[in-house]
């Protein structure tokens, strides 16, 4: 006694063929849609994000006048000879005001 239902047409189907029924049949799930994360605030108050940023300032001017050094007599050298020219101090000696109490 043969196994297993009977072909639908003259022969049975192939492989490919009964499995393209059976995802015809079964659709599947829908994929989840794209998770995106917010970028964390920055939770640092504004006279230490002030601080921070001409800390950052001072870095890089002191990092152009090394690179300054080895670059004589250029076109690149002129531009970071303005850069190195800058009086950045300044801006290190001045502080924001605080704010409403919580800074």
């Amino acid at each position: 006694m043969p196994r297993g239902r009977k072909p639908v047409g003259e022969q049975a189907l192939s492989n490919a063929e009964r499995q393209a029924r059976y995802r015809d049949r079964h659709p599947s799930p829908p994929t989840p849609g794209v998770i995106r994360r917010r970028a964390a605030s920055d939770r640092r108050s504004r006279p230490q994000r002030w601080r921070d940023a001409v800390a950052a300032l001072l870095t890089l001017q002191a990092e152009y006048a090394t690179w300054l050094d080895a670059l004589r007599d250029t076109p690149t050298a002129q531009a970071l000879q303005d850069i190195v020219d800058l009086d950045v101090t300044t801006l290190a000696e001045a502080h924001p005001p605080r704010g409403y109490g919580r800074d």
